[in-house]
């Protein structure tokens, strides 16, 4: 799918250990209210969604906190909206990334990639089919 209008970015997640403490910081320096979301794993996920839609300004996103899963480094991933993002996932590897997590449905949410990029920042590949 090409972009030739707006940006490409589809959703982030910022993973943090301490949700209310993450929740307050960002509610704080944006001035923002951010809201509990469902868990679409059902795996004990916990996620308050920033505002906004894929419409216009404003990328949506989460913080996350989960399960071995620590807050800071490089754990920041931004999805990419694709059509069908095993197309774009076929591309990473001649590219010179890596496939962390290959094609994986997500619920009502569609589905995802994960992949590190030439640098070693994680990314994320986000589709509907």
């Amino acid at each position: 799918m090409e972009h030739t209008k707006g940006n490409p970015v589809g959703w982030f997640e910022i993973y943090v250990d301490d949700m209310d403490r993450a929740t307050k910081f960002y509610e704080a320096v944006l001035k923002t209210k951010l809201e509990l979301m469902s868990d679409p794993t059902d795996q004990g996920v916990q996620m308050k969604s920033f505002p906004g839609n894929t419409e216009g300004y404003g990328t949506p996103g989460a913080l996350v906190k989960m399960k071995d899963t620590k807050a800071g480094g490089s754990n920041v991933i931004l999805y990419f909206m694709c059509e069908d993002c095993a197309v774009e996932e076929s591309r990473v590897e001649a590219a010179g990334g890596k496939i962390y997590q290959a094609k994986m449905p997500i619920g009502e949410f569609g589905f995802c990639s994960i992949a590190a990029d030439t640098e070693g920042n994680t990314i994320g590949l986000h589709s509907m089919k």
